[in-house]
């Protein structure tokens, strides 16, 4: 026999109500700049397949400031790959700025990487050349885009703006050799800016850096998204420079599966400000969840659940059968 319990949930009427207004609401994807939906990313070694990415979804807004956490082999990488343009996934859907990264071709894919998104790597040394001086690294990328480009004047005046928007102007005709860690990050980020992309990607920028430096690495970032209006991702396992972006999406077992929101408040009596955090579970097409590990933990999860629809929520509970 089925059980059954009191009348206190939703409705049929007021369901099908919640339907209505959740169609009628315009879609969060209609003003994302990237947009995953549903993201495979399957690699085959000596004819074993390991899923990196299993079906991975993620919108993010045009001048967004985000980071992406999660922990070693979370996949979290191997999406920085793909949305650069350096990886292909394997099914799935994946848009940056009107870009089909599905659908590109070789030559469309070069052009991507050259005008549509930049990048910065983990390694200081791998993102400028080492003969070359700060601002001959930050023209390079200009160079390279062809002769639609900027003329060779407003390409030395751009990497010029650059690297004094970003506090190392002193290091205009040193080579990396001749500059600290931080500074050749920060060169990088003016590299990774140089053909004003619509998306700027790091992976782990402050990997390699003391925490007081990676302070200042995190404001040339925010300083970009300010006054450039440049969207910024950031994968990351530093929690320190996490919680200085208003969004924090987590990875796990090659899925999105929660979300941290900040935003500040002003307590009106008083004038001052706090900062309010929020933990969200992401919810895919098919209805699943990913709920956080220490929650299941705590309450000794396991398998299977208990869930009751009430009007505002769903309740979620240990299953006490076994």
């Amino acid at each position: 026999m089925t059980e059954t319990t009191a009348a206190t949930g939703p409705s049929l009427a007021d369901l099908e109500a919640r339907a209505t207004a959740r169609r009628d609401r315009p879609a969060y994807g209609h003003d994302a700049l990237i947009t995953c939906d549903r993201l495979v990313r399957v690699f085959a070694t000596d004819g074993v397949e390991v899923q990196a990415l299993q079906g991975l979804d993620l919108l993010v807004r045009d001048g967004e400031l985000m980071a992406l956490v999660g922990a070693s082999g979370s996949g979290k990488s191997t999406l920085m790959n793909i949305l650069a343009g350096l990886d292909e996934p394997t099914a799935g859907a994946a848009r940056v700025a009107g870009c089909d990264l599905l659908g590109m071709g070789s030559k469309e894919r070069l052009r991507y990487r050259r005008e549509v998104v930049g990048f910065v790597w983990q390694q200081t040394a791998r993102n400028l050349l080492p003969y070359l001086t700060a601002a001959q690294n930050v023209a390079l990328p200009m160079q390279l885009r062809g002769r639609t480009a900027r003329s060779k004047r407003a390409k030395a005046e751009r990497a010029d703006r650059l690297l004094q928007m970003l506090e190392v102007a002193e290091c205009r005709d040193r080579r990396p050799h001749q500059m600290s860690g931080g500074q050749q990050q920060r060169v990088a980020i003016a590299v990774a800016l140089a053909n004003d992309p619509a998306v700027l990607l790091a992976d782990e920028p402050t990997g390699e850096l003391d925490s007081h430096t990676a302070e200042r690495i995190f404001a040339a970032f925010r300083t970009a998204n300010e006054e450039l209006g440049t969207t910024i991702v950031i994968v990351t396992h530093d929690q320190a420079v996490a919680s200085e972006v208003r969004r924090t999406v987590a990875i796990r077992d090659g899925r999105t599966s929660t979300e941290v929101l900040r935003r500040t408040e002003v307590d009106e009596s008083t004038g001052q400000e706090s900062l309010i955090s929020r933990e969200y579970a992401m919810l895919d097409r098919a209805g699943r969840l990913q709920l956080p590990a220490e929650y299941t933990e705590a309450l000794d999860m396991r398998d299977r659940v208990a869930l009751e629809l009430e009007k505002d929520h769903i309740g979620v509970w240990p299953d006490e059968r076994g």
